[in-house]
């Protein structure tokens, strides 16, 4: 019988990716300062013609403005602080002191421990600054103290107050810059990222405490009106906005949005794997709630586990976000194929349960991954069904993502030892890979698919070293032989007529290091494999011929440059456009790809490997995808055919031996 767990939410799941977070450095962010304050020495030695005059007309006309309000208090407040002795003596300083202070204060505390939190603080920051800076610049406003027969006392000067233009020390600063009030403005800012990150009542009531003394404290030395303070207030609101609109998303790669692009009800775009596992020393297998509990484990390390799409537009690119509702029981089912006699379901009813699971899309409001744990397939065997979009990872690396998983060395590892070509040899072998690119044509005839296609899943093991000593035998690749098995098994049990030969897409491995084994970093180059009436013996010479000319690496430069740097150049709805337009059957007829797996024993907590089986999507409108993973001694092959072309996928690899053994 078939039995499937109930559905249930989990409690929320912090952002992952906050744990791999990387703080900018001390001297990137210490030269960004600098920048800003050669943008101020800017500003200071360039200004615009008549701005002293223009300052003091626009501080007149901002006085005469509140004195027609009747909200004309600075003058009573600022003669009254003037004869305060130890109270003028404290404003003095704070004015010039605190409102600094609390600002470099809180930059260094939010970059030592809040990194994930950072550039959006330091962006707002810088933003307040720059638009203040230009409004400086646009608008000079002299400060009340300054005005010519208002009565203001400089309370700041009168004092020589330290680190202000009381002291010699900053004689040249601009006190032209009444509006807005930076100093009202910083200390609100401090306020803002301080609820924002932290909140509580005690942190509110001491930063706001701050924010009115520094209002009180700017007019009551005569450096400013209240309608500066005003101001402050707009600027950091834009600022705080802009920096929310302009942060740094976690934007999907375009050689990734390329299969969110192509992906379609009928032609669901996950890739995964089919893991077998040994529970002959637990009978039982392994328990759902077990597999949640050792996923929940290794969030930090999966950060796509916990993330979903941002919503579809086609004028950008989607971005990850967080998506702390995840929904376990769906992202983690339990399947039984137990017979109601009590004998296990068999290794057809799990092809069968694969096959389903290819025909499902993910949906695009959670996670784009499943696991699902399959028990009662034979004796002493047990199955996972892993499976992620092909936007989180490609075929490599999704089994990296489960070796991950398993407490395994990951795949990748030992990449950032291997020589790659510097930016000359890339441009050069990338001009050439374009040219062939463009000479390898297009199918001459379709393959028979349905619509929707009704797809067949089965699996294969052959020992690695049979195949390999085969391959040696014939001078050829073990790719080249997978080719001639696939072709000549084909031809033998297609339902329909054939065409003479069919254009293959053949995955290349251009895998590069990167965090978490996410993204897509293969390759595809097409290969036109003879399917005509022949000895194999022939068949597979002519396919070693045909691929031999794909060894030199021009064509996986070339596609990668294609997928990943044009199509990142490309707006989003002319990418989808692309996209739709070259992954389908009119450019390829299906697909063959031969991966390396594990090649050492991996165990899932108590329980062994046997092997894994690669499950790939159909293109669409293509019949076919053909998977390979070399795992710990193993052949490990996988097909999923259309029933339009292949009626039986046991019986096609049945023939795929029989081809092998015909070459033997």
């Amino acid at each position: 019988m078939l039995t499937v767990g109930s559905t249930s939410r989990s409690p929320v799941v912090p952002d992952a990716r906050a744990a791999a977070v990387q703080r900018p450095g001390w001297w990137g962010e210490l030269l960004l300062g600098l920048g800003l304050f050669g943008i101020y020495l800017l500003v200071e030695a360039f200004p615009l013609p008549g701005r002293e005059p223009r300052a003091h007309a626009n501080g007149e006309a901002l006085l005469a403005f509140e004195r027609w309000m009747h909200l004309d208090f600075e003058l009573p407040v600022n003669l009254w602080l003037a004869e305060q002795g130890w109270i003028r003596v404290f404003a003095n300083y704070e004015y010039a002191i605190t409102y600094i202070a609390s600002a470099i204060i809180l930059l260094i505390w939010v970059h030592a421990r809040h990194p994930v939190h950072y550039r959006s603080v330091r962006n707002s920051f810088v933003w307040l600054n720059l638009f203040a800076l230009a409004c400086f610049w646009l608008y000079p406003v002299a400060p009340p103290r300054m005005l010519d027969g208002a009565g203001f006392v400089d309370t700041v000067r009168l004092g020589n107050t330290f680190l202000s233009w009381g002291s010699p020390m900053l004689q040249g600063a601009n006190q032209l810059a009444a509006m807005p009030s930076l100093h009202v403005g910083w200390a609100l800012w401090v306020s803002v990222v301080l609820a924002r990150i932290r909140g509580g009542w005690v942190v509110q009531i001491v930063s706001a405490v701050h924010v009115a003394i520094t209002f009180a404290v700017i007019i009551a030395t005569g450096n400013h009106y209240w309608i500066d303070a005003a101001a402050a207030v707009v600027f950091i609101a834009a600022a705080t906005w802009l920096a929310q609109v302009a942060r740094p998303v976690d934007r999907v790669s375009a050689s990734d949005t390329f299969f969110l692009h192509v992906e379609t009800p009928a032609y669901p775009q996950h890739v995964g794997g089919l893991i077998m596992l040994d529970t002959t020393a637990h009978p039982a297998g392994p328990t759902r709630e077990w597999v949640q509990q050792a996923i929940r484990d290794k969030l930090p390390a999966m950060p796509r586990y916990a993330q979903r799409l941002s919503d579809y537009s086609p004028w950008r690119r989607q971005h990850w976000v967080p998506h702390p509702d995840i929904d376990w029981d769906w992202h983690v089912p339990d399947f039984d194929l137990t017979r109601p006699d009590g004998t296990p379901g068999g290794m057809g009813e799990l092809h069968k349960l694969v096959a389903r699971f290819q025909s499902e899309p993910l949906p695009r409001d959670r996670p784009l991954w499943r696991f699902a744990v399959v028990r009662g397939v034979e004796e002493n065997t047990a199955a996972v069904i892993s499976l992620v979009h092909h936007a989180v990872a490609d075929g490599i690396g999704t089994i990296s993502l489960m070796l991950e998983l398993f407490d395994s060395p990951s795949l990748l590892e030992g990449l950032n030892e291997t020589k790659r070509p510097n930016a000359l040899q890339k441009a050069a072998a990338g001009a050439v890979g374009l040219a062939q690119l463009a000479t390898d044509g297009r199918p001459k005839t379709r393959l028979p698919a349905g619509d929707p296609p009704d797809r067949r899943y089965a699996t294969l093991q052959i020992p690695l070293d049979d195949v390999r000593e085969l391959a040696r035998k014939h001078g050829v690749r073990v790719t080249d032989l997978l080719l001639g098995g696939v072709a000549g098994a084909l031809r033998r049990v297609a339902v329909a007529p054939l065409p003479e030969s069919m254009l293959t897409s053949v995955t290349l491995m251009a895998a590069e290091p990167r965090p978490g084994a996410e993204g897509n970093v293969t390759a595809a180059v097409m290969v036109d494999i003879p399917l005509g009436d022949m000895p194999e013996a022939e068949r597979l010479k002519r396919i070693a011929k045909a691929t031999k000319r794909l060894r030199t690496g021009t064509r996986v430069i070339a596609s990668r440059f294609v997928q990943h740097t044009l199509a990142g150049l490309m707006p989003a709805f002319f990418h989808r456009w692309f996209a739709r337009t070259v992954y389908n059957e009119r450019f390829f007829n299906g697909t063959v790809s031969n991966m390396p797996g594990a090649a050492w024993q991996v165990d899932f907590g108590d329980f062994p490997l046997r092997t894994a089986f690669a499950i790939i999507p159909l293109a669409p409108g293509t019949p076919f995808t053909i998977g390979v993973l070399g795992w710990y001694g193993s052949f490990s092959m996988s097909a999923t055919v259309d029933a339009a072309l292949v009626d039986s996928v046991d019986g096609f690899l049945a023939e795929f031996r029989a081809v092998l053994a015909e070459l033997d």
